[in-house]
């Protein structure tokens, strides 16, 4: 990929963050209409709001992309470069006024994920994903921990809920072969990942929009991001995916998933 696309599309990310963070931060824990989607999940006015200005800018400077959102679905999709958002990933965290949400921008060539941005509007931490140049964290680079056994990881996710019929004991297999193990974070889990301060991340029940930016943030930090068989993430990827800092714990936990 050409450095001067690459960092092109950089630059309207972090706008794109930029102004999200301009709306997102004078909601943060005021009273926000909060709606219920089909799935159950909530959403603000906040989440739709952010995602229209955002939406907005990217037709504006690249009209032939795709766009695929959380709230107002997709635009062609299979176009050669598409753009995945979430609003406010953390939807809840963010009606409960913790700041371990975030908004996530990325733009994937062909399916695969090339940069993803994720933007911490409150406690002002932003990562930085992208093809061929290390992670940043606020424009410092960031690096994974090694851990080679997973029985002295720190693991993290969203939530216990999201783990339905056999992936419950997949699950559990893999928190019961752990040292210790967090629930909560949202995307943010994964931003510590690529810093080196947590060693694997997994969720369930989660889309495109949901992973996408976290893709680049965590490989070019030397992190491993799969799906739970262990392939590659694309916009077309499943709903359940893990991270690692380690490739070695990575591989322990995908034959644990699997119930080797």
């Amino acid at each position: 990929m050409n450095t001067n696309t690459i960092n092109n599309f950089i630059d309207l990310a972090q706008r794109m963050a930029h102004i999200s963070g301009d709306i997102i931060r004078p909601s943060y824990r005021h009273p926000n209409t909060v709606g219920v989607k089909d799935d159950a999940s909530p959403v603000t006015e906040i989440d739709r709001a952010v995602e229209s200005a955002l939406r907005a800018m990217i037709e504006a400077e690249y009209p032939d992309h795709g766009i695929i959102g959380e709230e107002y679905g997709s635009l062609c999709p299979d176009a050669e470069y598409v753009w995945v958002i979430d609003p406010i990933d953390g939807t809840k965290a963010f009606m409960a006024g913790i700041p371990v949400f975030g908004t996530l921008i990325a733009i994937a060539h062909r399916g695969v994920p090339i940069v993803g941005v994720m933007d911490q509007p409150i406690s002002g931490e932003r990562w930085i994903g992208a093809d061929g140049v290390p992670t940043t964290l606020n424009g410092r680079p960031v690096r994974v921990r090694s851990c080679p056994d997973l029985a002295e990881a720190l693991i993290c996710t969203a939530s216990p809920e999201y783990y339905e019929g056999d992936e419950r004991g997949a699950f559990d297999r893999l928190i019961g072969a752990v040292k210790w193990a967090v629930y909560g974070g949202s995307c943010y889990v994964y931003g510590l990942l690529a810093a080196g301060s947590l060693d694997i991340g997994i969720e369930a029940g989660h889309e495109s929009f949901d992973y996408c930016a976290l893709v680049p943030i965590v490989q070019n930090a030397g992190g491993v991001i799969t799906d739970w068989e262990g392939a590659s993430l694309t916009i077309r990827s499943g709903t359940r995916f893990i991270a690692a800092g380690d490739p070695r714990a990575h591989a322990q936990a995908l034959r644990l998933l699997a119930g080797e």
